[in-house]
């Protein structure tokens, strides 16, 4: 005879019966499983000169975030490059609220954060204490410091809203804000004839909306070009994540990172995000145009504060 006790969110689970133990541990897994929504996984910043000693399998395990969207789940990294925070949300037949963890030790998640999405799937609806949001595709929303109740779900679980989340430490509690494609601040960048052609959408800047250090943005590359964020640049005042979408099937995105005199390189699939620390480089090309989702938290706010390196200096 076995009795199980144990925990999940709250919830007090007793097993009790006969047999082997191994069934019991299979089915404290199953429900703790169905409980759980929302994971985050912790991320260590790394030196840039121990970098240039990585391999292919550890810079793809400390640097790329594989799976952005799970089903039914919050899933985020804790980076200590700024204790920035990456990931996604995909409610398709739950509703996903956005929990604090032992990483925070804070009683809700936005106490002392604030937070960024973008959402790259079918319409979504945040609700937080006292509001709703609706966001469509390519609808970005603000979340301020303070803001507690965040629930996020799907219209329609056949068109699942894919919500792309970016979080950072917050001082000061601003308004939370939609902002739409209208809404944004656009440059259009490069050239068809360097194949760097393309449309930046400034959405959670300060010429927006006000935030304590979190900005985001969407470029969109034109047809014909594949290189972005070229001549490249690095900002020690802050880190940054990219986050590659609508990338074709059996296609692929070489994402280059690293001190600009010994770069490094990534390669990247549809719905992946990597993590771009202070001191390097960030840019890509692709076997076909992409958009991607850019984000990036540190000393100050200045968006053109670039320390930029020419293509004909890099190694």
């Amino acid at each position: 005879m076995f009795l199980v006790v144990f925990t999940v969110k709250d919830c007090i689970f007793v097993l009790q019966g006969k047999g082997n133990q191994s069934r019991f541990r299979d089915a404290r897994k199953d429900l703790t499983k169905s409980y759980i929504t929302m994971k985050i996984e912790l991320r260590y910043a790394a030196h840039p000169e121990d970098v240039k000693k990585y391999g292919t399998e550890q810079l793809r395990k400390e640097f790329l975030i594989e799976k952005v969207f799970i089903k039914d789940e919050i899933s985020l990294v804790y980076s200590l490059y700024d204790r920035y925070m990456v990931g996604g949300a995909m409610p398709v037949r739950k509703e996903l609220e956005l929990e604090t963890g032992t990483e925070l030790k804070s009683s809700f998640f936005l106490e002392r954060r604030e937070l960024g999405m973008i959402n790259v799937g079918g319409q979504a609806v945040i609700q937080t204490k006292g509001k709703t949001y609706r966001l469509a595709r390519k609808e970005a929303l603000y979340l301020g410091k303070g803001t507690r109740n965040v629930v996020l779900k799907s219209v329609d679980p056949k068109d699942p809203a894919k919500l792309y989340i970016n979080s950072a430490p917050a001082h000061h509690e601003y308004p939370s804000r939609k902002i739409t494609l209208k809404d944004a601040e656009v440059i259009m960048l490069g050239s068809p004839e360097t194949c760097n052609y393309r449309k930046l959408n400034k959405l959670l800047v300060n010429s927006i909306v006000e935030t304590c250090q979190l900005q985001m943005g969407m470029t969109e590359l034109q047809t014909g070009s594949v290189w972005n964020t070229m001549p490249v640049h690095t900002h020690n005042r802050r880190m940054e994540a990219y986050f590659y979408f609508e990338v074709p099937e059996k296609q692929a995105v070489c994402h280059f990172m690293g001190d600009p005199d010994e770069t490094r390189h990534i390669w990247m699939t549809n719905e992946q995000a990597v993590l771009s620390p202070s001191w390097s480089i960030h840019s890509a090309a692709g076997t076909a145009n992409y958009t991607f989702i850019w984000g990036m938290a540190g000393e100050n706010l200045d968006y053109g504060d670039m320390d930029v390196r020419y293509p004909d200096t890099l190694k």
